[in-house]
């Protein structure tokens, strides 16, 4: 028979375990993200009003990702429903294009092999591309992009910017002059067209170059009214007249040479950026040398800099009406430059594991790290502990799912995918053979969500192509369910040795 057909005769629309990754599980989206929660989602969600860290290690197909959406889900409607104290949202789980920039940066050698490239990442790294993230997601809504950002939820109100005092416009500036990275456009027009957004006037750095070009037509000016008059001095004399031009530029010349060293010295430091030289060196210019002689910008290699840069942030969105900023950390293991490996894994993300960093005001982590992890937390010593503090960051050390937790999750699946009137459940659909104890027992032995759906799916398709039509059956045999368990351990367990052998 077909499997529809035995879905159909208990109540169930459509098969609700063919999903094994949230990203793409329409199930979970629409129906199971408001309802489905893991015994532990209190401490790890937190309260929205007073932003804080979480770090949740588990294995792959517990659920993870499905937690990561969770959070952004209730998130977003803890922002609706309080428009005074929204969250800035900053999805970080995509690490491919940041890993990629730092590694061009680094000489030949270190970037021929992974563990090299990963012994250079700092915590000032993971710092800077947040703030790309963030300061990207930001200007993206302020300029009304076509295609914002993904990384970032925020909505912003129209007349949001007209708030903004000329020091906070000046820095939302700096920002974008550091960290926008958007590809929509060239970054010296985005640049631009933020500067005229912000109304921020840029004459004043100007005053040089007029001094320049002044100087320059006085003198010409003068050479003229000495030529008409007959008075020019001899050509061995001409060079007094290049005195003055050269004083009037000087000013100029000199902000042009410290805004390149300037620029120059960013983008050393600033690791993961796209942009070269010249264009931030002409962003730079458009600031009076006053309004960045005593601003903090990432020039060392250092976390100062960037916690006064993550401060200004803060004090933006601030005034655009949110009152911190949630990072989302997931898919660690995902970069083709750490393909899964757990050695690499924990050079990308140890830095980040800083107590100062990870309960900096108004700013809340919520870490979807590999099991495989701990087991090197087990092994740190003692400056670890004093500089992670991981009891005080709400850690969950295995995100791990009772037998009883994973029923209620395949019946919130099946009620979701129910016919209309239907109220089906997962003991239903197992003979009496079967009994309650045992099918929670089983349960508990598949571990994981995702082992989970992929054991019921197979199971159901089994037992629907061992009938034919006209002699359906429409419970699975205790025989049926123990030797496909069986087979499924079996196969779980070889495609576990694989990967470890690989």
């Amino acid at each position: 028979m077909k499997i529809q057909q035995f879905l159909d005769h208990h109540g169930v629309a459509r098969n609700p375990f063919a999903e094994e990754d949230a990203q793409s599980d329409l199930v979970f989206k629409e129906h199971c993200i408001s309802s489905t929660y893991h015994p532990t989602w209190d401490k790890i969600f937190g309260d929205p009003s007073e932003p804080s860290t979480s770090i949740v290690f588990g294995e792959k197909g517990a659920g993870k990702t499905a937690l990561r959406l969770q959070v952004a889900r209730h998130l977003r409607q803890h922002n609706r429903e309080h428009a005074d104290r929204r969250l800035f949202v900053i999805q970080y789980d995509d690490f491919n294009p940041f890993l990629d920039r730092f590694r061009d940066k680094l000489g030949s050698r270190q970037r021929r092999r992974a563990d090299r490239v990963l012994k250079e990442w700092k915590l000032w790294d993971h710092m800077d591309a947040i703030l790309v993230l963030g300061v990207t997601g930001l200007v993206d809504r302020i300029l009304h992009a076509r295609q914002p950002s993904p990384y970032v939820e925020a909505d912003l109100a129209e007349n949001a910017v007209d708030g903004l005092d000329h020091h906070q416009a000046r820095d939302l500036l700096l920002l974008a002059a550091c960290y926008d990275q958007s590809t929509a456009t060239t970054f010296r027009d985005r640049w631009h067209q933020l500067r005229r957004r912000l109304r921020f006037s840029a004459l004043p750095s100007y005053r040089n170059l007029a001094i320049g070009i002044g100087g320059t037509v006085a003198v010409v000016a003068l050479m003229i009214l000495l030529a008409v008059y007959g008075m020019a001095p001899p050509l061995s004399y001409f060079w007094m007249f290049l005195i003055p031009v050269a004083a009037a530029w000087a000013p100029w010349l000199w902000q042009w040479w410290r805004c390149f060293r300037l620029a120059r010295g960013i983008l050393k430091q600033m690791r993961l950026s796209n942009r070269d030289a010249k264009s931030l060196r002409h962003v730079l210019m458009h600031f009076t040398w006053s309004e960045l002689a005593a601003q903090p910008l990432p020039t060392k290699d250092s976390t100062d800099d960037r916690y006064e840069m993550l401060l200004k942030l803060q004090g933006i969105l601030q005034a655009f009406g949110f009152q911190g900023i949630i990072v989302l950390v997931d898919r660690l293991d995902e970069p083709h430059l750490i393909n899964g490996s757990a050695d690499l894994m924990k050079a990308l993300l140890w830095p980040m594991l800083d107590n100062k960093f990870l309960k900096h005001p108004g700013m809340g982590l919520k870490i979807m790290a590999p099991i495989e992890l701990t087991r090197f937390i087990e092994r740190e010593d003692r400056d670890f502990y004093q500089r992670a503090r991981l009891d005080k960051q709400n850690m969950v050390a295995a995100f791990e799912w009772t037998g009883e937790a994973l029923y209620d999750v395949a019946n919130a699946r099946l009620q979701a995918c129910a016919i209309d009137g239907a109220k089906p459940r997962l003991r239903d659909f197992f003979d009496e053979g079967v009994s309650d104890r045992r099918l929670l027992e089983a349960l508990r032995s598949l571990r994981t969500p995702r082992h989970l759906f992929k054991f019921l799916y197979r199971l159901f398709v089994h037992h629907a192509n061992a009938h034919i039509e006209g002699q359906e059956a429409w419970k699975v045999s205790p025989e049926a369910f123990e030797s496909l368990l069986a087979l499924y351990h079996r196969d779980q367990d070889a495609f576990d040795r694989g990967l470890g052998a690989g």
